[in-house]
């Protein structure tokens, strides 16, 4: 890259950070990019950092040593989530996307790049600090969400099933009740999916009793995993659940299947906000 003016380096830098969150990049790296000396690269990393944290977009940390750098970790400011949330509220309430069962449509949303990359970011920012390994999942709704989360941590993911695949070579199996059936089923992991003490962080998108959170956790701890923590997009109000520690977006308050009405109001996210 030729020889760039700092406002020119702030523009790419901000750019490449963004695109690379949760990297581990070397001062060097920059400092051979636009062919600048450390000391310019670092005052423009404070510049970056600064408003960064003061727009709440995000945490510039940097990693002292000679194998150190900066890291960029997503994150989104109070004002930008709640916006967020009361906009998956009011989408969740349409009655047209009410399903037998009390379940709802929601692949306009799973499927919208859009809505999982602020999803993503809004997550990676909550779990930031739990230094996460991998994502795990339960097949197949809730994968394109735990991609977006992937990619802002910067993590692989991994798919739980209930259908063992030859493809994915060995696997362990649990047998699992399922909260909102009542019913005993089977849930497998391919062994090499998740190395042995990785920090796991489960994904999903609906959670009713909690049975399918309880079953990944549970498929953790026979793989010798930690779990860092369980988060979901909608959670079903109810008394009990099978779990009592997650993070949720959004939380249907009332769901009635002869009148079509939904009423969504905020989960309880609001606790782990940017701080």
């Amino acid at each position: 890259m030729k020889k760039l003016k700092r406002s020119g380096r702030l523009v790419d830098m901000t750019n490449f950070l963004l695109n690379h969150p949760n990297q581990l990049i070397p001062l060097h790296h920059f400092a051979e990019r636009y062919a600048a000396a450390r000391s310019s690269i670092s005052e423009d990393l404070a510049i970056v950092k600064e408003i960064f944290e003061s727009e709440q977009m995000g945490y510039l940390t940097t990693v002292p040593g000679v194998s150190g750098g900066v890291r960029y970790e997503p994150a989104v400011s109070d004002g930008e989530a709640e916006t967020l949330v009361d906009r998956l509220c009011r989408r969740l309430e349409e009655p047209d996307r009410l399903l037998p069962g009390g379940y709802l449509y929601m692949m306009d949303i799973l499927g919208q790049p859009g809505w999982l990359n602020e999803i993503g970011r809004l997550l990676a920012g909550i779990y930031r600090g739990e230094n996460i390994d991998v994502v795990m999942t339960m097949a197949t709704k809730g994968i394109p969400l735990a991609y977006a989360v992937a990619a802002c941590v910067d993590a692989p993911i991994c798919i739980a099933r209930r259908d063992h695949r030859v493809t994915e070579g060995s696997v362990v199996s649990i047998n699992y009740v399922s909260g909102s059936a009542n019913r005993v089923q089977t849930m497998s992991l391919a062994r090499r999916s998740i190395p042995e003490g990785s920090n796991v962080l489960i994904v999903d998108d609906f959670m009713k009793g909690g049975g399918t959170a309880r079953g990944m956790s549970e498929l953790l701890t026979e793989v010798n995993a930690r779990l860092a923590g369980i988060a979901v997009l909608v959670e079903a109000h109810r008394r009990e659940r099978l779990i009592d520690d997650y993070i949720s977006l959004v939380r249907l308050d009332e769901v009635n299947e002869k009148e079509k009405q939904i009423k969504a109001t905020p989960g309880n996210y609001t606790k782990y906000l940017f701080s």
